[in-house]
């Protein structure tokens, strides 16, 4: 309401201003007389006209007192002669052939002004998301061939995901080939994967490979405040589909319309909900969309409405996860293309110190490095500048400016030492990369680990030698200064959560047997877990405590045993990182056992999964 009183004042004001202009320029007009040629001869020879200037058959004259007029002529050859004979001073101009639209423009001007500030504004209140006269248009963008495309060549490291995709690409360039058998063409693909794996990007791909027009457009540029206006955009994209078949649709984050329906508290969102049934009746309705394909990209599906994960509609769900140390070989070669590359820069090499990174973080990675091979005015970037730059993705930039007392500094040394010493004598554990106690983040130290490969399971003991290493940093504080201080509240944490999921999730405890316990929350908003209850009863909960307290209690105890056994090399660990601040592998394994390191292949980088830093 106060929007449509803004707009009534803003119309009133313009129409006032327009009213005015107008009455200005009519007074102007009227302010000068028309004066009858007879009487302006009569005027002429009682010697009261001074001057006059003739343009055509137009008359403008001064009186002796000043005055001004205007008159009108017929041809007269005798009108000079006789201006002369009164010594009318006489001023001639050439006759405008546009003085008839100069009048009509004077006249019609100040209408033909609000007249155009109307469309303007109109037109204004149209742009954008409020286009009064096109809301159930769709908003998709048809992707041109110009400009810099993205093909298959730019996607690595998701080879089954590109196969699929190509695949598709093929039939549309050679529908016979595939329909020859009774096959037809996929109705709908969905790309699921973790945020930053390239589903985007394997899209744009797509619109660069494919000989078809390609429409794309957001999720949410469905939804509107109107209720209908989705619904209507979803026809009209799949109308522009059908004139343009075959086609692709490319639809991001599909999540935002495709949630379940009727869920959350006080039922759904109607609109949203009118929009996914109408894509629904698009996907599989009667009407027929043969040639055109509808891909999606969410890292949600498990959101998604079931009636839309059905074949028939997605009949394809293509997974784009986290590459493998090939794929993220690949993926740093493909960023580095445009970076000018030292010979000493070995791509596999950070590949493995980089497992669970997403191919934009691989990407964000050559850029630091760029950034501060730049920063430090060098021609090339070299590794050393790749090695800083994944340590700045991973753990933050260094904060050398903090202040730190002697004291906590003194702690953070023996604490990271603790964590490196128990790594080193437990078999099972990952190679010690780089230990430091340089403020980085919100850490006061890191220690890394580097494993040795890439492990998609962990076994029991695997998990008890992790909880081992996270509780060596306590330890080592108790042992040495005889009291404990909060920086290992984070290790803490993630002890006790390995160790409730040992119990409740993966069935590693004898006592309470190979059962899960405890459901997963779902999320309210989609209708669940409104009345949560627990799947136990509350002697077992007692159970579950009890073993959670045994597994992390053994541990703890086995590891103040490593550490009491060889204080000595925590010793002096701890002393070489008071004055060095940093140490990588081959010193931390010369300080603990003495022997130099014969082949340093800790070179390599770790992976944001199996990296455990440390507070």
């Amino acid at each position: 309401m106060n929007q449509l009183h803004k707009n009534l004042a803003l119309w009133l004001v313009i129409l006032l201003v327009m009213i005015m202009l107008y009455n200005i320029m009519a007074n102007r007009q009227q302010q000068q007389p028309t004066l009858a040629y007879s009487e302006f001869l009569i005027a002429v020879e009682a010697g009261d006209v001074r001057s006059v200037t003739l343009q055509g058959q137009n008359i403008e004259g001064v009186y002796q007192d000043e005055r001004t007029f205007i008159s009108f002529a017929p041809n007269d050859p005798n009108l000079v002669q006789e201006l002369r004979s009164k010594g009318v001073v006489i001023e001639a101009k050439a006759e405008e052939d546009g003085s008839f639209w100069m009048t009509m423009l004077v006249s019609w001007g100040p209408i033909l002004l609000l007249i155009g500030v109307w469309i303007f504004f109109i037109r204004q209140m149209q742009s954008g998301g409020g286009k009064a006269m096109s809301f159930g248009k769709s908003r998709a963008k048809l992707m041109s061939d110009t400009g810099a495309q993205v093909t298959f060549k730019d996607v690595a490291g998701v080879d089954e995901a590109k196969d699929e995709l190509e695949e598709i690409v093929s039939y549309l360039r050679d529908p016979k080939k595939f329909s020859r058998l009774g096959g037809r063409i996929p109705k709908g693909v969905l790309l699921v994967g973790p945020p930053g794996t390239g589903k985007t990007l394997l899209a744009r791909a797509i619109a660069g490979e494919a000989d078809v027009p390609f429409f794309t457009i957001s999720g949410s540029d469905f939804v509107e405040m109107f209720v209908g206006v989705g619904a209507s955009r979803v026809r009209d994209l799949f109308m522009q589909g059908k004139k343009n078949a075959p086609c692709i649709i490319f639809i991001d984050e599909i999540d935002a319309v495709g949630r379940h329906r009727g869920a959350g508290l006080g039922g759904g969102h109607d609109e949203r909900e009118q929009t996914l049934n109408q894509l629904l009746v698009e996907m599989d309705g009667f009407e027929s969309n043969e040639g055109v394909i509808l891909i999606s990209a969410t890292n949600r599906p498990d959101v998604l409405d079931p009636a839309l994960l059905r074949p028939g509609r997605f009949d394809r769900q293509v997974v784009v996860p986290r590459p493998d140390i090939k794929g993220r070989s690949k993926i740093l070669k493909v960023h580095a293309r445009k970076v000018p590359l030292s010979p000493d820069v070995d791509m596999d090499v950070v590949a493995k110190g980089t497992p669970g990174f997403s191919g934009a973080d691989l990407a964000n990675l050559i850029n630091e490095a760029a950034l501060l091979a730049a920063r430090a005015n060098k021609e090339q970037v070299e590794m050393d500048d790749l090695e800083s730059a994944k340590d700045k993705v991973m753990m933050g930039a260094e904060r050398r400016s903090m202040v730190i007392t002697e004291k906590e500094k003194n702690v953070t040394a023996y604490h990271e030492a603790g964590h490196a010493v128990v790594a080193f004598y437990l078999p099972d554990a990952d190679p010690v990369h780089k230990v430091t106690i340089i403020p980085r983040g919100r850490a006061l130290g890191v220690t890394m680990y580097l494993p040795s490969e890439e492990k998609y399971n962990e076994s029991r003991t695997g998990l008890e030698t992790i909880i081992c290493t996270l509780l060596g940093g306590r330890v080592a504080e108790e042992i040495v200064f005889g009291e404990i201080t909060s920086g290992a509240s984070n290790d803490i944490e993630r002890v006790t959560g390995i160790a409730r999921k040992m119990v409740c999730e993966w069935g590693m405890s004898d006592k309470v047997g190979p059962l899960a316990y405890g459901e997963k929350e779902g999320e309210v908003f989609l209708g669940r877990d409104l009345g949560h209850m627990k799947n136990y009863s509350e002697a077992t909960a007692v159970e579950i405590d009890g073993e959670i307290r045994r597994i992390v209690q053994e541990n703890y105890e086995r590891t103040r045993q490593i550490l009491s056994d060889n204080k000595d090399s925590l010793t002096r660990l701890a002393e070489a990182l008071l004055e060095k601040e940093t140490l990588d592998a081959s010193e931390v394994r010369y300080l603990v056992t003495g022997e130099q390191e014969e082949v340093v292949a800790v070179d390599s980088q770790p992976d944001v999964d199996s990296l455990s830093p440390e507070v």
